[in-house]
């Protein structure tokens, strides 16, 4: 009994602690204004989730984990909010990294503003569904293993401005019809993460091309077993050496078809760049007298853009869904009605699902970025002019 409660109550420390620590941390949110011209690529954001990376820790000891509560990593996250008003990007940081996070935005875009914003949040009951307004949302995953990468910015990019796509311009369209009792929420969680999943990535590569696991250098001894083995079977196979062996493998590769080298390609260029734990989430609300899936449904399409059916795909977490499936009807509207009302918790707690992804930051920047200048939204909030800084050494009395 004791030692049954005893990993009960490590357990309850555990969560305990953490959530200990999760309350001490201060949030800033940042509103970022962008200018009315945008000429740079989405390549730019990838630096700025760069700076993100700054919150990995590089691994806490024992005292950190288990007395001061850091179970797991801190995190960021990037929201895009729509409603009667506009579209807004943010950016909600711990505090301790906050300068770091501007700094980012303002050397890939100078003319931008950044601000402290009030928390969008506040604007709807703190509990939700009620008997004004309802509720609709899930999370978002990768439909495959985290070593496939989803279609990312370049393959929407072109050298004209007229043939040039932006991804992030069907949500903002979206967003921008939306009715000022509506709103559209979508929250990124960014967590950077570790190198193990580049190593578990790199044997689904080598698998791919049919690379074997290396092997050490034989040495003296080990060529003189190869030697004998060879001599025994010799009446019945072809002798084997270890150059052989490695000449096969260059061969295999030879005989990829040019989407299995595609994908080998992709996959190795996900793994060269920083990868983040990443949950994509969002809300719809609206009054019940009004409410639609249509915008659901539009947003949903959004994320149809960056499947593809060789690499990876975004579908929503089943078991988030607002959506009761199955024939089962006992219950139908509480059992719905307590799934909504866990996923408004969720978000407005920014709480982590048990499924998530692993995104590199050239697929964070396809999802989420400033619009370039070919984004037409009529509600998009862009600066007409930059507030001026007045010069260094300006006497104030």
């Amino acid at each position: 009994m004791p030692i049954a409660l005893g990993f009960i109550f490590w357990d309850f420390w555990k969560y305990y602690i953490y959530v200990s620590y999760l309350r001490s941390v201060k949030w800033v949110l940042l509103e970022i204004k962008i200018p009315a011209l945008i000429e740079k690529t989405p390549k730019a954001m990838e630096q700025i989730f760069s700076a993100a990376y700054s919150l990995y820790s590089y691994e806490f000891n024992f005292v950190q984990k288990y007395w001061e509560g850091h179970l797991a990593e801190d995190f960021a996250s990037f929201e895009l909010v729509g409603n009667g008003g506009g579209v807004h990007f943010y950016i909600r940081v711990p505090e301790y990294v906050r300068n770091a996070m501007e700094a980012a935005v303002y050397s890939q875009y100078p003319d931008a503003e950044i601000s402290l914003a009030e928390d969008y949040r506040a604007l709807f009951p703190k509990t939700l569904p009620n008997k004004i307004y309802d509720i609709m949302g899930f999370d978002y995953h990768l439909v495959r293993d985290n070593a496939y990468p989803i279609r990312t910015y370049e393959y929407f990019e072109s050298q004209k401005d007229e043939t040039r796509l932006d991804p992030i311009a069907a949500i903002t369209e979206v967003m921008s019809k939306l009715k000022d009792e509506e709103a559209l929420w979508i929250q990124i969680f960014v967590r950077p993460t570790g190198t193990e999943w580049k190593k578990t990535a790199e044997v689904i590569r080598d698998k791919l091309i049919g690379r074997s696991k290396p092997a050490e250098p034989l040495g003296f001894f080990g060529h003189i077993g190869h030697f004998i083995r060879n001599l025994i079977l010799a009446p019945a196979e072809y002798p084997i050496w270890p150059e052989d062996k490695k000449q096969e493998e260059r061969s295999r590769m030879l005989l990829l078809s040019p989407g299995e080298r595609d994908v080998v390609e992709a996959i190795d260029t996900k793994i060269s760049k920083l990868g983040f734990d990443v949950n994509i989430r969002f809300i719809y609300i609206d009054r019940r007298d009004s409410f639609t899936r249509l915008n659901v449904a539009a947003t949903m399409s959004t994320f149809n853009q960056f499947n593809t059916l060789n690499l990876n795909a975004f579908r929503p977490n089943l078991k988030t869904m607002t959506i009761i499936r199955g024939n089962i009807k006992w219950f139908k509207k509480s059992r719905l009605w307590a799934r909504k009302r866990l996923m408004y918790d969720n978000f407005m707690k920014m709480r982590w699902p048990k499924r998530r992804s692993i995104l590199n930051i050239e697929e964070l920047a396809t999802i989420y970025h400033f619009p370039t200048v070919v984004v037409e939204a009529p509600l998009l909030r862009r600066l007409g002019a930059k507030k001026g800084e007045p010069p260094a050494g300006l006497p104030v009395e």
